[in-house]
């Protein structure tokens, strides 16, 4: 596992690219055991008003209708953490293993997956930190919306601006 695999490179272009559509810039993506991708996304709550089309449910939709065996085994790169909605959907699917960019702005099911058997591996990814730096500083609202008012500092900025 590293921070050039071609999975973690399209989930961090996925999370560029909910910045620059203006929402929160999570992305993943889905691959399978061979390698091949096969789904790719990112949250899109801002821009399709949606509660859960969350960066990794994203790349689940966008990989298709396909039989549980295509994901079993398979690799979910995400750009931050996946909470416990997304945490729940890579157990349901079999996902064996999720790479995440980065921790530090939020944590999600990382120890609940572990027991689960899903091999956990984080890369501190600069890059990731510095998008959701960036966007909880230009948009506090929409993130506490929808994870993070339990954070004082955050729920803070979000007294501020509402």
């Amino acid at each position: 596992m590293s921070e050039t695999d071609p999975g973690f490179l399209a989930a961090v272009e996925e999370a560029k690219q909910g910045f620059a559509e203006g929402g929160v810039p999570i992305g993943a993506c889905l691959v399978a055991k061979d390698g091949t991708i096969i789904g790719r996304g990112h949250n899109m709550r801002v821009q399709k008003g949606s509660a859960t089309l969350h960066g990794e449910i994203s790349a689940l939709e966008n990989s298709g209708r396909l039989p549980a065996s295509a994901y079993e085994g398979s690799t979910m790169y995400t750009s931050l953490s996946p909470c416990d909605m997304c945490t729940g959907a890579c157990i349901l699917y079999k996902v064996k293993r999720v790479v995440i960019g980065e921790n530090k702005t939020f944590v999600g099911g990382e120890e609940y997956l572990k027991s689960r058997g899903v091999e956990v591996v984080v890369f501190d990814n600069e890059e990731c930190k510095e998008l959701m730096r960036k966007f909880i500083e230009q948009k506090p609202h929409v993130w506490n919306e929808d994870i993070d008012l339990h954070i004082p500092a955050l729920a803070e900025g979000y007294r501020e601006v509402s």
